[in-house]
């Protein structure tokens, strides 16, 4: 029988209500949208509703992939709604959000992976909140260089592709996944625009701390970047298994490592999430922009 380990002090989750999270709830359920906020039991759910902030999930809620950490279902995919993008525009309006992130679910089974409406989220979001920046989580696209030009011709403000977990791993964790194929994605992203790159990883499925300062250096010498870490919690007993409780002190060394490493910023704690307080993020991304002289607005 498989031992669980008990929840250290320092892991606690965070109410899943609270402040505007009724008004997000009924702003989801008005135009028919998804976040992964409540598709892969985020913890921090009540904190982000509270404030008013979601991570829209494009594309449907069933995955093609079957990640063993994942709590998105995977399931037969659903049809693609053409409204979708006018939508979480709409939304992203009525809440009134500065930082817009969307992801969606993996999608092999399209031609372009989803990047198509990816951009066209992002132009939709852009034509209806023009000073608002974007963030776009997108998947591995299978490694199409098309597809991700498509997402970088759309121009958003950030994007961010989480590369999980350490290489030994992926096997486990990430069977339809491919470790160099996500540092392959990065690396192109900045060869290929001045776009800032973000990825993230959780902790605690089995990896050694040499392990996670070899991923680290391994994603600065892709270009990422901005990086957050986090602690893997599972979704249920048929996931993958929590291997170890990470302590704050050692995601204290994680997240000096990154900044000796040479990233712009990172997020290195228990309940870091990929898009957890996405909008603090604001102030490297106007440097960025102003860098760029301003050609991703």
């Amino acid at each position: 029988m498989e031992q669980r380990l008990k929840k250290p002090e320092w892991i606690k989750s965070v109410s899943r209500q609270g402040g505007d999270s009724d008004k997000v709830g009924q702003l989801l359920e008005k135009y028919g949208l998804n976040t992964v906020c409540d598709a892969a039991n985020c913890p921090n759910c009540g904190e982000c509703y509270g404030s008013g902030t979601a991570t829209f999930m494009l594309l449907g809620q069933n995955c093609t992939r079957n990640c063993t950490f994942c709590n998105v279902t995977k399931a037969a995919p659903e049809c693609v709604s053409s409204d979708e993008p006018q939508n979480v525009a709409e939304a992203a309006a009525e809440l009134g959000l500065k930082h817009v992130v969307i992801t969606s679910v993996t999608r092999d089974d399209l031609p372009d992976g989803g990047a198509q409406h990816f951009a066209d989220t992002v132009a939709a979001i852009r034509q209806r909140l023009p000073s608002t920046t974007i963030e776009v989580l997108i998947p591995d696209f299978l490694g199409s260089q098309d597809s991700l030009q498509t997402v970088i011709d759309s121009a958003p403000d950030v994007i961010n592709h989480n590369i999980e977990t350490v290489r030994r791993l992926y096997p486990g964790v990430r069977p339809m996944a491919v470790y160099q194929r996500s540092l392959q994605l990065i690396s192109r992203v900045k060869s290929q625009s001045q776009i800032p790159a973000k990825s993230g990883f959780m902790v605690g499925l089995g990896e050694t701390e040499e392990e996670v300062f070899a991923l680290l250096a391994d994603l600065r010498g892709a270009g990422c970047d901005i990086v957050t870490i986090g602690q893997y919690l599972r979704p249920s007993k048929n996931h993958h298994p929590v291997i170890e409780y990470v302590h704050p002190d050692v995601f204290k060394r994680y997240h000096d490592r990154a900044m000796e490493l040479g990233f712009a910023y990172a997020v290195s704690s228990p309940f870091a999430r990929s898009s957890y307080k996405a909008h603090e993020e604001l102030a490297y991304v106007a440097r960025a922009r102003a860098a760029d002289g301003g050609s991703n607005a």
